[in-house]
């Protein structure tokens, strides 16, 4: 039998802009009960040089910077069964109420999301025709074996919707 998990509360609130997406956490950000917590995934890597932001280890301020620039995270999947941290593990999964945080934040003006597998539920959740752009972005996982430049190259495109400098 495998482990039941679930994913965390949304990091959102009235000013968010955009939301990115991840599938749902991996074993090192569930036992730290942070997103994005393994060592060697590039996501706050990635965001923080896009943003201009001095690099942190320290998750708190790491929240701080997201709030400061209008990002939202949260996870398509709400609770799945997985071994290990795979996306290609998880199975019986359920979706986290995606559309109806989106009417509750009407500031979101795209979504963005970490990965093929948040993408792919994504889609069968909302449809192809969101009213919202939805962008697959390369994972920042360290099993997604891209080089850190092509991810962030890839990446930049959450700035047209900050209306950060490219």
């Amino acid at each position: 039998m495998q482990n039941r998990i679930s994913s965390f509360s949304p990091l959102i609130d009235d000013q968010s802009e955009i939301l990115i997406l991840g599938s749902i956490p991996g074993v090192k950000s569930l036992e730290k009960q942070q997103y994005y917590a393994h060592p060697q995934n590039k996501f706050w890597k990635i965001i923080f040089e896009l943003l201009y932001e001095e690099f942190t280890e320290n998750y708190t301020e790491r929240l701080k910077i997201l709030k400061k620039h209008h990002i939202a995270l949260w996870d398509v999947i709400d609770t799945c069964e997985r071994k290990g941290s795979l996306d290609s593990e998880i199975k019986n999964e359920e979706t986290n109420q995606i559309a109806e945080l989106l009417e509750e934040h009407p500031n979101v003006k795209a979504i963005f999301c970490n990965g093929g597998k948040s993408y792919k539920s994504l889609q069968k959740l909302l449809g192809k025709n969101y009213r919202l752009p939805i962008y697959q972005l390369p994972s920042t996982s360290p099993l997604h074996t891209v080089s850190f430049e092509k991810k962030y190259e890839e990446w930049k495109v959450i700035l047209e919707f900050l209306g950060e400098e490219v």
